[in-house]
């Protein structure tokens, strides 16, 4: 008798619906704020540096080539949740999750991004907004295919356009926690312009820059979901401060108008860059002079009287330096300084941080707590974890459908186990009964 009502009630769901639209685990709908308004929210932020983006076809030959495999390639640990909400801890509103889409893709001239990698991105992901951070997730360096654009453009362009189709998709239900970047430091091209020498090729390198933007934009604003309205991050012209705020970069048309402008800070560059002498330049040990400020503080006014007076927030997406053969109290002064002049500016600034760097993964908290203590004074959030877990998602596919119903089903003819945590409680009486079930099946079918 429990079989045959089970079956009964399993094709009657079945007959209205077999995925009824509805948000992910970390959704939520999308708030009436400008993106001024969301980048200031963020505070300061960190970066899941040498992740995600770990790419290189050696890491297959010498592994299973799972996620994880590349995940940890370049010498992180495997992200754990602990780790994630450790940044949130510390202070950071906002973790960057670079990311190398191209890992285990099929060699098929198709692009089609693994399921199985887009899923791990996904849950560290739900970890971060779970944790109460906002996240931004781009497509980085990748192995340099961006590089093609000039003698390649229109393969290029398909590839760069099917990737953000296929990850706009993926994400498309998640709230304004999430943000999209359209690509790392790769728009610039030297074979195309050369900053060093004349202005040969020079409006032609600015003008693919402003056509991979707008291509972006135009292809997350016609895709599902939330996308239409999610805040996008649009990178600047090598993201150098001085190419972006250049007449001849443009910021993309957007029916939306919810844009930042993403630049990075590692100037000088022999502090910020080179741990040791380069034959383009000599490592510098120190920093903190009257004309390191200087400089500084004509960098972040340089965006704001660009982008951020103009109604358009900036993020800077990256900005840190080496720890070798640095002084210590440089490097904390150079970080702790750049912070807060980048957000005294109106400016959010995200630190770049690698395995072995300024944020021990293993021990969840920033190395130095002198620098910690120093970020957190500039514009640190309290650790604030919001619910990410979607109520009445039984089976945990981040998806409200009839499946929930189903799984809710067998678990009340004693055909299934559910774990302590799953959200099917619904009326938050302590059991999970008939009440429950009804009003599961009243929320699908208002769906």
């Amino acid at each position: 008798m429990k079989l045959r009502k089970f079956v009964i009630f399993a094709i009657s769901f079945a007959l209205f619906s077999a995925s009824i639209p509805a948000p992910t685990a970390s959704a939520s709908e999308m708030r009436d704020i400008t993106t001024t308004e969301l980048v200031h929210d963020m505070g300061i932020g960190i970066n899941l540096g040498n992740t995600f983006e770990a790419c290189g076809n050696w890491i297959a030959e010498f592994s299973k080539g799972e996620p994880t495999d590349y995940e940890t390639a370049w010498g992180s640990p495997v992200i754990t949740k602990q780790i994630i909400e450790g940044m949130a801890k510390e202070g950071f509103g906002v973790l960057r999750i670079p990311v190398a889409w191209s890992n285990m893709m099929p060699q098929d001239g198709n692009y089609t991004i693994s399921p199985a990698y887009a899923e791990r991105v996904r849950e560290v992901v739900d970890w971060t907004i779970g944790s109460g951070m906002y996240a931004i997730i781009n497509i980085h360096w990748d192995g340099g295919w961006v590089n093609d654009f000039p003698k390649n453009k229109d393969e290029s362009m398909k590839r760069y356009r099917r990737m953000w189709t296929q990850i706009a998709e993926h994400f498309q239900d998640y709230s304004d926690y999430l943000i999209f970047e359209s690509q790392n430091e790769e728009l610039g091209w030297d074979t195309v312009w050369n900053p060093w020498g004349s202005t040969e090729g020079k409006s032609e390198a600015y003008a693919l820059c402003n056509e991979i933007n707008q291509a972006f934009v135009d292809v997350i604003r016609s895709s599902g979901g939330n996308n239409p309205q999610r805040h996008l991050l649009i990178s600047g012209y090598n993201t150098g401060i001085d190419r972006t705020c250049d007449p001849l970069f443009k910021m993309p048309d957007d029916p939306a108008n919810r844009m930042a402008v993403s630049v990075h800070y590692y100037s000088p560059a022999g502090f910020a860059i080179l741990e040791e002498d380069a034959d383009w330049g000599k490592a510098v040990p120190t920093w903190g002079s009257d004309e390191d400020l200087a400089s500084l503080r004509n960098e972040m006014q340089m965006m704001k009287t660009h982008f951020t007076d103009q109604g358009i927030p900036v993020i800077i997406g990256e900005y840190g330096c080496p720890t070798k053969n640095k002084e210590p109290e440089s490097v904390r002064r150079f970080l702790s300084t750049v912070c807060a002049e980048a957000y005294k500016y109106g400016h959010c600034p995200v630190m770049w941080a690698t395995p072995g760097g300024h944020y021990d993964r293993d021990a969840c908290q920033l190395t130095d707590r002198a620098l910690q203590q120093a970020l957190y004074a500039v514009a640190g959030k309290p650790y604030q974890p919001r619910q990410t877990i979607l109520r009445g998602d039984i089976n945990g596919d981040r998806t409200l459908t009839a499946a929930d119903a189903v799984a809710l089903q067998q678990y009340l003819l004693h055909a299934l186990e559910l774990p302590a945590s799953s959200p099917a409680d619904l009326n938050d009486d302590g059991a999970v009964n008939a009440a429950d079930l009804s009003i599961l099946k009243s929320m699908l079918l208002a769906a």
